[in-house]
């Protein structure tokens, strides 16, 4: 059995034809020729068998036929209009953040409240994680990684240079007499030795890795945790300096050395390029931006 839909551009024209009660005025509203337009209708009188429109030389008006279809054509059109509207408020009120736990915990938590005054119709659902996400695949709206900020597809925006430096308690460092000089680091015990990051601080001041003691020791990989073992007197954490800056006005750390950095490296926020210009995207992009320049 064949399908008795006729074609929807035809469907669409007639139903902003017999509203309007003009080929002019919906050839305005759909974008098309008015020459177009007739077309259309002309093709969906043929697929009905039956004249729609009764072309008169000053009006238009609806035959029979056409003024049987016009009101349920136009209200199947309006239920549409109504789900896509509400879609989009759907869509616009609840941005998805997904970003790497210490970013989230030390520079974007504290700051969102921020972006709720300012936009207070689009709820921020944060979610945590390390890997990569696919865009494709998955429901988030921006991403905060680090890296070089070159993703394939993918717009991004520069937010923190990584620089990283070993921080510790104020009264860890009393305690071996300061930090003062590299080698004064090795005096105290340094928390997640697997951190990688290491491995280019002990090469820059030319330490010996052996004072590392990797063996046997835990992973963490998590600078929040870290950084409480750190503040709390155990040991010495690479941390970046930017993320703690409330734990260094408070006098819980204190970083002794001059922060290092990996060129190119920072942490962005990212998000596909073809939605660049939705709003709530935007919005979030520009209120960073903005915190950014602080």
């Amino acid at each position: 059995m064949s399908d008795p839909l006729p074609s929807l551009a035809a469907i669409r024209v007639f139903e902003a034809a017999s509203r309007l009660m003009s080929f002019t005025k919906a050839a305005a509203e759909l974008g098309m020729t008015q020459a177009a337009v007739s077309y259309q209708i002309k093709l969906l009188e043929e697929r009905l068998g039956a004249p729609l429109f009764l072309r008169q030389p000053r009006a238009l008006a609806l035959t029979s036929a056409g003024q049987w279809l016009a009101p349920r054509t136009s209200e199947a059109f309006d239920l549409l209009r109504g789900a896509y509207a509400q879609f989009g408020q759907r869509e616009g009120a609840t941005l998805i953040v997904n970003t790497m736990h210490t970013f989230a915990a030390q520079w974007l938590s504290p700051r969102l409240g921020k972006f709720q005054l300012q936009h207070p119709k689009i709820a921020v659902r944060l979610e945590t994680t390390e890997r990569l996400v696919d865009f494709s695949r998955e429901e988030v709206d921006v991403v905060i990684r680090s890296g070089k900020g070159k993703w394939d597809g993918l717009s991004s925006l520069k937010l923190v240079d990584w620089r990283f430096t070993p921080m510790v308690s104020p009264a860890l460092a009393a305690k071996v007499g300061g930090l003062n000089t590299p080698e004064d680091l090795l005096k105290v015990p340094l928390l997640d030795p697997m951190d990688p990051w290491w491995d280019q601080w002990f090469d820059t001041y030319g330490l010996p890795k052996a004072a590392l003691k990797r063996e046997n020791a835990p992973t963490i990989m998590l600078q929040t945790i870290t950084a409480s073992a750190a503040a709390n007197g155990l040991g010495a954490a690479l941390l970046v300096p930017d993320f703690f800056e409330l734990e260094i006005a408070a006098g819980r750390l204190v970083a002794p050395y001059p922060a290092l950095s990996v060129a190119g490296d920072a942490y962005w926020l990212a998000f596909p390029e073809g939605r660049r210009n939705v709003p709530k995207i935007k919005a979030f992009r520009d209120w960073v931006a903005g915190e950014i320049r602080g």
